[in-house]
């Protein structure tokens, strides 16, 4: 039986290397979902020129998929309508991309919900398979690829991942419809592990490789990987970013892509003011995800950005305890105040009303 795949312009997108904003939850003084500021949050990745929109994921918060908020299925319904709603669009393909978790029943319910209302692949995290071996893991990955295309997620053990070995990679790479993955391991040493596995693999040219290392974005996407494998040279890059980072200030997030990919088509060296804003958006990274405590601000610092923009109402959590960290308000002020570049509030504060509006 053929696995399912998405639709020709899709893929066209995906192999391009775009944008994909990793989507926050909106949520209301009582620790509801504020539809409103939900859909507003949708329309800005769009109008901002996001390639795609993941939603369910880390940002999302894991907490929406337990029974006492029950948020999983609202979440991916408002985002399939907002990213096929002609009037933002205008018609305009976006991938859509759920998150998709858990021990194989949960996760084959959730592919099976994010196929039925239209979504165009699954991110799938395996950090709840952390005492499985590597053929459960497979397993577990190729009964979730029967459900919906794949895109696979290497998450840090930071935030709830676990070192993935090339081995497994090798073995991933070998699922015919895996048609991305995010590597996200904060290490260069198992980023390049994926990559490898990739050509080894002989799939560099079905298989497009996403940076999730929000603490190395533009390094990651600038450089050149000449991998020597049993069939001759490859050569590989990172041509897009689906990141917690790229759901703020997203407009200069395309901007900065556009700009990129622009450079590796002309060849030639990389400028030196290039590196120089890999660092500085390396810093501001730091700040948002608050990694000075273990990344225990993280989700809070990406609201606070987007609630001082208007586009959020508060910076709450379904996590009570989830907060800013002290000083980490005051650190973004630094960021703020540092790196205009990297900042699109003119652009947010010119279509705020018309996102709200409806």
């Amino acid at each position: 039986m053929a696995l399912p795949m998405p639709s020709p312009e899709i893929l066209e997108l995906v192999r391009r290397g775009v944008v994909i904003p990793a989507t926050p939850l909106a949520l209301t003084p009582d620790r509801k979902l504020d539809e409103r500021r939900q859909r507003a949050l949708y329309r800005y990745y769009v109008a901002a020129g996001s390639g795609g929109v993941a939603v369910a994921v880390h940002s999302t918060q894991f907490e929406i998929r337990e029974p006492q908020h029950n948020l999983f299925r609202p979440v991916l319904e408002i985002g399939a309508e907002e990213l096929t709603n002609q009037k933002f669009t205008g018609g305009r393909p976006i991938v859509k991309i759920a998150g998709i978790c858990g021990g194989t029943a949960q996760a084959i319910t959730e592919a099976e919900l994010a196929t039925e209302l239209g979504y165009d692949a699954g991110l799938l995290s395996l950090a709840a398979l952390k005492d499985s071996t590597e053929d459960q893991m497979i397993a577990h990955c190729r009964e979730i690829s029967a459900v919906i295309p794949i895109i696979g997620f290497y998450l840090q053990p930071a935030v709830g991942g676990r070192i993935l070995p090339y081995s497994f990679w090798r073995r991933f790479a070998e699922i015919e419809n895996v048609i991305a993955i995010k590597m996200a391991p904060f290490n260069r040493y198992q980023t390049f592990d994926v990559v490898r596995a990739v050509a080894d693999a002989g799939r560099e040219n079905d298989i497009t490789l996403y940076t999730g290392n929000d603490d190395n974005i533009i390094a990651d996407l600038l450089s050149p990987y000449v991998i020597q494998t049993d069939a001759g040279e490859k050569r590989l890059r990172i041509r897009g970013g689906l990141l917690g980072q790229f759901c703020v200030w997203t407009r200069k997030a395309v901007e900065l892509l556009d700009e990129i990919h622009a450079l590796i088509e002309a060849g030639g060296d990389v400028p030196m003011a290039m590196l120089q804003k890999n660092i500085e958006l390396t810093d501001a990274n730091a700040v948002v995800f608050d990694a000075a405590n273990k990344f225990a601000g993280c989700i809070p610092g990406i609201h606070e950005i987007l609630r001082r923009q208007g586009l959020l109402g508060n910076i709450l959590c379904l996590n009570p305890h989830e907060v800013l960290s002290p000083g980490q308000s005051e650190e973004l002020d630094r960021i703020q105040r540092s790196y205009p570049w990297m900042q699109d509030d003119e652009f947010v504060k010119a279509n705020l009303e018309t996102w709200l509006g409806g």
